[in-house]
């Protein structure tokens, strides 16, 4: 049913779970799995010296995301690929989906307050209702 499977991840807990989920399902399907991470860097920051601070801080944990993920993807026997861009996370990841059409986006749950969530709006849930393809949310 599913040929192309994204996983979102942000190195949480709730991505890694998300990820073990995505995998199994990319080895049911026979489907190529692809994680995307965004390093979204602050809109105003003080300094380069900042920035470039964060990208560094970014990278080492993205990078160690991807490695993990890899090794897992290898083990699983599954062909796998990682992305890390930077950008906005929901816009860079809707993006992404649409390039590259995805059967279907899988993405861990993240939690804020209900007070944030009424008046922001949750990454979950703007990518379950601005995602192209199917979304999948792991609790």
């Amino acid at each position: 049913m599913y040929k192309k499977i994204l996983i979102a991840s942000d190195g949480s807990e709730g991505a890694a779970k998300a990820f073990d989920a995505a995998l199994d399902l990319a080895q049911q399907h026979k489907a190529e799995l692809t994680m995307i991470c965004v390093e979204e860097l602050p809109n105003f920051p003080a300094s380069v010296d900042e920035v470039i601070e964060e990208k560094r801080d970014l990278n080492g944990q993205f990078n160690r995301v991807t490695g993990h993920a890899r090794a897992k993807a290898k083990e699983a026997q599954v062909k796998f690929d990682a992305q890390v861009m930077v950008g906005r996370v929901v816009p860079s990841i809707v993006e992404f989906v649409e390039r590259k059409s995805f059967d279907l986006l899988v993405i861990g749950f993240m939690g804020h307050s209900a007070l944030y969530n009424r008046v922001i709006g949750g990454t979950t849930n703007r990518l379950v209702q601005l995602a192209p393809c199917s979304v999948l949310v792991i609790k």
